[in-house]
């Protein structure tokens, strides 16, 4: 059951990342991706910062906010 929902958050937080820094998408399995390891960008930011979360909302919001910052990383490399 833990892989399913990664990836239903993976899936959602690559897709909300992508609305938030105005992309065009990037399809099903590049979302997927991108929130994956976005969770674990967010995971990491959020314990720097001394912030925790949990519950489904809490994955969410951490896994679109390094979501957020991953793709905002490959736009500034990309340019």
């Amino acid at each position: 059951m833990g892989f399913v929902y990664m990836a239903i958050i993976g899936a959602i937080a690559g897709w909300l990342a992508g609305l938030i820094m105005k992309g065009k998408g990037s399809g099903l399995l590049m979302n997927m991706i991108i929130g994956i390891v976005g969770a674990f960008i967010g995971g990491w930011a959020f314990s720097f910062l001394g912030l925790t979360s949990s519950g489904f909302i809490g994955s969410l919001v951490t896994a679109v906010f390094g979501a957020v910052i991953l793709l905002f990383i490959v736009k500034k490399i990309k340019t």
